[in-house]
């Protein structure tokens, strides 16, 4: 069994700790590397960026899915860990900056039985 550490910042896992979903998608802001680390069951933690680093929850892999944001929007809501698509994009932008894109793809990791320490 393999477990896999994604780094993810503050505001994504204080938006879905409070909503506590049954399910997430661990995005990344670039759906052009599709993600291969874990089969469907195994672990997967989230930890903070800098300077918070330290592992702050996890959930079981599920599949990956590379997405358009108004895909993903329409298939996780909130789970994106965001509270609209507006804010996704904008989300997504502050880690591409040189993307311009109307509804830019994104890798969706989804995360079954998530938790938040």
């Amino acid at each position: 069994m393999k477990i896999w550490v994604g780094v993810t910042d503050k505001d994504w896992f204080q938006f879905l700790s409070g909503i506590n979903p049954d399910e997430v998608n661990f995005w990344q802001p670039s759906g052009s590397r599709m993600f291969r680390a874990l089969q469907p069951g195994e672990p997967f933690l989230f930890k903070l960026h800098s300077p918070d680093h330290f592992v702050v929850g996890g959930g079981h892999f599920v599949r990956y899915s590379a997405l358009p944001t108004s895909l993903a929007w329409d298939a996780f809501g909130l789970k994106n860990g965001v509270a609209s698509l507006e804010a996704l994009n904008v989300r997504v932008r502050r880690y591409r900056k040189e993307d311009a894109s109307i509804d830019p793809v994104i890798g969706c990791n989804v995360l079954a039985e998530p938790f938040f320490l």
